[in-house]
């Protein structure tokens, strides 16, 4: 009997941006699987991979999650269907990520004359001022000072600082700024696992300028381990059981060791410093130290060979070693530093190194990339024009050949051959007929030019903030004049947290009104205290009467019906003393408990006053419904109801309340009737989108993985988050848990 798969996701915890690489990282284990060497998404788990029947992704150009909630509602199948979805960290070149780029690159040298130091492969004058490293550091050889990452810089590329939000609670090194040329460095690197908090430490190295280790630690998480990474980590489960060294004891010999004027150098070492929860003001990142064009970074494996001339993280290894990866990230800023941006440029040429690289790989495969259907020639004589690395290069080693529809413009690589007056119609139908006959396709609508200008996308960032605004507010009363605010902060408390609570004055009586910030708390509150008496007098409870919030009825009853939702409840009314471990021990005796998650301020990092749970069966969700309204926990009485706001969701919600406002407004208020005009056609359009893709969805083999992505914008216009919706195809046309 054929296996089914199936996909699992710690996505319900608070929502975490999934980043461009850690997409990629599921397509090309979905694509490949083991037998190519590729490692399990860190973030999710296939299931019986080697039976999938194919990989369908579907791209909206230009649209972001910001579409998917502002047109919800014509969103119907999307919503219903795909139990997986994922904030996308916003790119601004993510078509070429993806695609490639239509930029030809012919070899000039072959693989092994790249590696010469001959004037052929001098890099000449005119180009050195074009490459990303001149252009960052120009061409005099600098000391260690230059190289360190400004303020500016490690808030762009998310490194631990201090008083920023999120970061309350780290630890700071304590060494200061007063860096000099003469400062020692020190190579760090962690490696972590996933746990129900989010990415954690299990082992630390530290080295010193000499290459000496320091430090080599294993580490116990605070959290349960949801996956150890062990392919990448090289941590399993039996080396963790008998530590007892815990993150603070790492952090207090960390303190230790590194003298005032430390340097800290690492690969992308943000991500060492976030699990480490640590603040370190003088840090050098090889990843943008070797600098390239439109964001993309060499990875450390790469740089080792190609500078050191050293073979690291290598396959018959169980994990990476951290000790071996702190090294080679501080002998590559050691190298730059003493050699200098100039002949770092011009004798590596680390750009033809890669291309080289990719070349023998496609060579030593005997496997040459081309889409299906697109009317190209096979190259038999020369190799392929290569376009700047993409996703799509990993298919190489497989020999498959994928499938790219689209409208012309929507991809650069002219990988995709079509037509000017192509519309979502004909692609739909190629699609039809295409699919099934690829493993790998990738299949692009757009609403089209006139709906993606950055105007609408301000307008739409503006009228779905507003709407959120409403849905999370609510108006209760009348009250007695002299009446006791606090008993009604903390009777409408009980529902879940509250951002604002305010007296409305107008009103002959007074009346309160409360922004929570959570859609269930101000949903609960509607539910529950709507006629009951409160502080004294009989209230009601209503939500702001709006054009928009005619139909929010309608939207909070969807939203309870949402695939994601499924077998989710909220529990109000917590003491917010209780940890997670308190609340598990509280709710064991619920059956089929899968989840729990308590959410926490972004900024401040303490825990609210409410939780969700995930239970494996809705029946069992239903059950706890009833057993937990009303059951009093630590002198405190629960509330519950259905979840309307998945983590994603609610984290996002949580943005948008702490956003400061800078979303193209003037630009909004200027263009809000040209958007008007066209927003019922804009609606129209999507719900014919939206069938596309069930019938699309439809056609699709069971164990089909099926991911649709709303990439998200990134430009001089403003930033909005992309979101990612997957899932497998089961029997019942369904996508598969």
């Amino acid at each position: 009997q054929e296996k089914s798969c199936h996909l699992s996701a710690a996505l319900l915890g608070e929502g975490s941006e999934i980043s461009q690489e850690q997409l990629f990282e599921l397509l090309k284990y979905a694509a490949l699987g083991k037998c190519h060497n590729a490692a399990q998404p860190s973030w999710c788990h296939i299931y019986h991979q080697s039976h999938l029947a194919g990989v369908v992704v579907v791209v909206l150009h230009e649209m972001s999650q910001l579409h998917f909630y502002r047109f919800y509602l014509q969103f119907k199948h999307l919503r219903k269907v795909f139990r997986h979805r994922f904030t996308l960290t916003p790119s601004a070149n993510f078509p070429i990520s993806l695609y490639g780029e239509g930029t030809n690159l012919k070899p000039q040298n072959t693989p092994q004359g790249l590696t010469s130091t001959s004037s052929e492969c001098i890099t000449k004058s005119s180009d050195l001022q074009c490459d990303p490293i001149i252009q960052r550091y120009g061409e005099k050889k600098q000391g260690l000072t230059s190289y360190t990452l400004t303020l500016e810089e490690q808030k762009k590329n998310d490194y631990p600082i201090e008083g920023s939000p999120g970061c309350k609670g780290y630890i700071s090194t304590e060494c200061d700024q007063q860096r000099t040329d003469s400062s020692p460095l020190f190579g760090l690197d962690c490696e972590m696992c996933l746990t129900a908090k989010g990415n954690e430490v299990t082992r630390v190295s530290l080295v010193d300028a000499r290459g000496q280790c320091l430090l080599n630690e294993l580490v116990k998480p605070e959290s349960t381990v949801v996956n150890y990474r062990t392919r990448f980590s090289g941590i399993t489960k039996k080396m963790l059981l008998p530590v007892k060294t815990r993150l603070s004891d790492i952090q207090t010999r960390l303190k230790k060791i590194l003298p005032h004027d430390a340097v800290l150098v690492g690969h992308s070492l943000n991500s060492d410093l976030q699990a480490l929860e640590m603040i370190h003001p003088s840090v050098i990142d090889t990843s943008l130290l070797f600098a390239r064009s439109e964001g993309r970074r060499f990875k450390l494996k790469f740089l080792a060979k190609a500078v050191l001339g050293k073979e690291i993280q290598c396959e018959q290894k169980l994990g990476h070693d951290p000790t071996e990866d702190a090294r080679a990230a501080l002998e590559l800023a050691q190298f730059f530093i003493e050699q200098g941006p100039t002949k770092v440029v011009a004798e590596l040429n680390l750009e033809m190194l890669l291309t080289a690289e990719k070349l023998a790989e496609v060579s030593q495969n005997k496997a040459v990339l081309q889409p299906q259907g697109c009317g190209f020639q096979e190259q038999l004589n020369e190799p392929p024009p290569l376009s700047k690395p993409c996703f799509l290069d990993c298919l190489q080693v497989t020999g498959q050949k994928p499938l790219l529809l689209g409208r012309q413009g929507l991809d650069s690589s002219g990988l995709c051959q079509s037509n000017l007056s192509t519309s979502n119609k004909q692609i739909l139908q190629r699609a039809l007929e295409d699919v099934p006959l690829s493993k790998f396709s990738i299949i692009q609508f757009s609403l089209g030019p006139e709906y993606i200008a950055s105007h609408l996308h301000a307008g739409l960032h503006e009228k779905v903030r507003s709407k959120l605004t409403d849905m999370l507010t609510i108006y209760a009363g009348p009250f007695e004049e002299n009446f006791c605010m606090k008993s009604v902060k903390k009777e409408f408390g009980r529902c879940g947290p509250i951002q604002s609570l305010t007296v409305v004055t107008e009103t002959f009586q007074p009346y309160v009104c409360i922004q929570y910030e959570v859609l269930e708390a101000a949903q609960l509150a509607v539910e529950s205290l709507n006629g009951a008496e409160v502080a004294g007098s009989c209230i009601e409870v209503q939500r702001p009467v709006t054009a928009a919030m005619l139909d929010c009825n309608v939207l909070i009853k969807e939203l309870e019906l949402d695939v994601e939702n499924e077998g989710v409840i909220y529990v109000a009314g917590l003491k917010k003393s209780l940890t997670e471990r308190d609340l598990q021990e509280e709710f064991s005796q619920l059956k089929d408990l899968e989840t729990l998650f308590l959410p926490k301020d972004l900024q401040s990092g303490k825990h609210r006053n409410c939780c969700f749970l995930k239970f494996q069966k809705s029946q069992s969700a239903v059950d706890a419904l009833e057993a937990i309204n009303g059951w009093t926990m630590k002198g405190c009485e629960l509330r519950s109801r259905n979840a309307l706001a998945p983590g994603h969701l609610w984290r996002w919600i949580w943005k948008m309340n702490h956003s400061n406002g800078k979303q193209g407004k003037h630009i909004f208020y200027e263009k809000m009737e040209q958007l008007s005009d066209s927003e019922q056609d804009l609606r129209k359009k999507v719900k014919k989108l939206d069938h596309h893709i069930k019938k699309l969805y439809r056609s699709l083999q069971n164990n089909t993985l099926c991911v649709v992505l709303f990439p998200g914008v990134n430009s001089t216009h403003g930033s909005q988050s992309g979101l990612g919706l997957m899932g497998i195809k089961d029997d019942e046309g369904r996508s598969a848990c």
